[in-house]
């Protein structure tokens, strides 16, 4: 069985000479296989594929992908977007009692299978007619789906994405008054998650961070029997991330079922009572995995093989014993900065001095609104210290927080960093190749999803002619592996250039795996922040994790990190000698994929 896909927002038939329909080996015997549709796109008959993948190669945008699958697939078949379109193989196993993390690719079929699983989207099963209850005979699935179609199950979704439109002229007190509403449980959630202040605010005046706060309110506080929620830690930082992890396993202890998608593997793994991971190739097809225990399920992905579905997720595994809190100083001194204040409306941000090192990354820890962003724009020279003075005479790349695309192709924009890729085999093969750009090259930046732009964002950055390379949430909208692509990518490319990276985001993992250092902000959210002088990653994350109130350990499998159950011997262990956060890890024996 062959599925060939067509990315339409790549396809261009009127200026690449459709080599696609004129290679093709099939149209030249005249059997119909590769022709261009109305819409002026590539269109395949699959049946007719041979799989020489002349079209692939000879498309010059990319835009063609033709996989061979086994055939056993396609009785799988739940779900395709049309012809030539991404097709999903079936649904994660979900634990009906239990919360069940998903963690996978993005484009690999994440949000399509909560769609699903919601009742949102109907399954089309690639156009044979048949019914979910058939499909799901003999799995828990089947009893899942009977009772969504009967109305016995009532589910309460939280979407990736919110259209403004969704929420214009709304606020928190009238989400609350809405009759599925359980006004005691809302309550309590929203002293939990610190909203009280938000109940009046119209919902399109909120932040990143408070509207994803509301909304996971929300939607926790319907009365239903199955939680599905996509991407609940994005926007928060790492003390609103704990607190939302809580809310949702609170939510599971009374016997609901929640479903969640999830990229920071520290939120999932403390949230979550089984995994399952969705694999595949991204834009072009997905499978889900059988539901694994959490450590397991984690393990599995980042080593990279899948036991139970004797499947290779990638080359190579991700492990983490290389990562040490205990970095040594790195190069000489590169910059350094005195005492500094600002003042921005109600808020104010003091700056203790400071300096960094060269080949080193510099990692900015605390809680949303404590000026991290404010520092950084400092050091990019965009904001003016009230009092004190910022290092002057550097070169600075400075990738903001809020993307928003400029008219034109990422061709365009790249064109600025030519002579980098040119020159550098770091920057060619860990930034350009690794976060796969030239893919991209041809799409209107106007047309890229949150984390395709923070690629080239990211990719932008790294390309200038820079001595300080300043980062502001890298990791957001990126998947785990994606993220991990881009903290390599930081760390080789300073150690290349001897320069020096600041890097502000709220993934503990991705700010333990690529930091030499750690600015820790004191603070309180949009009144007063303090950034403390740097120190090391292991005193700064140690600090932070006590003002969270959460301990963490090391995996031995994999020597990621792990934040221990709230009361457990080991958080109480850990929290009377004040190691917040275990350093040392034993690897247990590991599976390689």
């Amino acid at each position: 069985m062959r599925l060939a896909t067509v990315d339409t927002s790549l396809c261009n038939s009127k200026v690449c000479g459709i080599p696609c329909v004129t290679f093709c080996p099939v149209n030249r015997i005249g059997r119909k296989t590769v022709w261009i549709g109305p819409d002026e796109k590539a269109k395949i008959e699959e049946k007719n594929c041979i799989g020489c993948g002349i079209c692939v190669h000879k498309c010059p945008f990319d835009a063609i992908s033709i996989v061979n699958m086994a055939d056993a697939l396609d009785k799988m078949l739940i779900h395709r977007y049309g012809q030539n379109a991404f097709a999903l193989y079936g649904l994660p196993e979900i634990k009906l009692g239990y919360v069940t993390g998903i963690v996978g690719r993005n484009g690999a079929g994440k949000s399509t299978s909560l769609n699903i699983l919601s009742g949102r989207l109907t399954p089309n099963f690639g156009g044979e007619k048949r019914d979910i209850y058939s499909f799901f005979k003999g799995s828990e699935l089947r009893a899942y789906f009977e009772g969504l179609g009967s109305g016995s199950i009532r589910v309460s979704t939280k979407p990736q994405l919110v259209e403004e439109s969704t929420v214009s002229g709304t606020s928190l007190k009238s989400l609350l008054e809405e009759k599925e509403i359980d006004k005691e449980k809302a309550h309590g959630l929203i002293e939990k998650l610190g909203l009280g202040y938000l109940a009046d605010r119209s919902l399109e005046q909120l932040s990143g961070g408070e509207l994803q706060l509301v909304l996971l309110a929300h939607t926790l506080s319907k009365d239903a029997d199955v939680y599905i929620i996509d991407e609940p830690s994005s926007y928060l930082d790492v003390y609103q991330r704990m607190q939302a992890a809580k809310a949702i396993r609170e939510t599971a202890s009374i016997g609901k079922t929640v479903a969640v998608v999830e990229h920071d593997l520290i939120v999932l793994d403390y949230l979550s009572d089984y995994v399952s991971v969705v694999y595949g190739v991204p834009g072009t097809f997905g499978l889900a995995s059988k539901a694994y225990g959490t450590r397991n399920g984690i393990n599995n992905f980042l080593r990279g093989y899948l036991p139970e579905e004797n499947m290779k997720l990638r080359e190579g595994s991700i492990d983490f014993f290389d990562v040490t809190l205990e970095k040594p100083e790195t190069g000489p001194p590169s910059l350094s900065w005195g005492g500094m204040s600002k003042v921005l409306g109600s808020f104010r941000l003091e700056v203790e001095e400071g300096t960094a090192r060269q080949s080193s990354v510099v990692a900015l820890l605390g809680r949303n609104g404590t000026g991290k962003t404010t520092f950084v724009r400092m050091l990019a020279g965009i904001v003016k210290p009230d009092a004190g003075e910022t290092p002057i005479g550097m070169r600075v790349s400075y990738k903001p927080q809020m993307l928003h695309p400029i008219p034109g192709t990422v061709r365009d924009v790249m064109r600025e960093v030519e002579q980098t890729k040119s020159s550098s085999e770091v920057y060619e093969e860990d930034v350009y190749q690794a976060l796969g750009i030239e893919r991209l090259l041809n799409r209107e930046l106007s047309s890229l999803s949150g984390g395709e732009l923070q690629k080239v964002a990211v990719a932008l950055c790294l390309g200038r002619d820079a001595e300080v390379f300043l980062l502001d949430e890298p990791s957001a909208f990126l998947d785990v592996e994606e993220r991990l692509r881009v903290g390599k990518a930081v760390r080789r490319l300073v150690a290349a250039r001897k320069a020096t990276a600041f890097v502000v985001d709220h993934d503990l993992l991705l700010l333990t795996y690529i930091s030499d250092s750690l600015i820790k902000f004191d603070g309180e959210s949009g009144k007063w922040g303090r950034a403390r002088h740097p120190s090391k990653v292991l005193d700064g994350v140690n600090a932070f994790l006590k003002e969270v109130g959460i301990t963490m350990r090391r995996d031995p499998d994999t020597g990621r990190p792990r934040v221990n159950k709230d009361g457990s011997v080991l958080d109480r262990q850990q929290k009377s000698s004040g190691a917040y956060f275990m350093v040392s890890a034993e690897r247990g024996d590991r599976v390689e994929g």
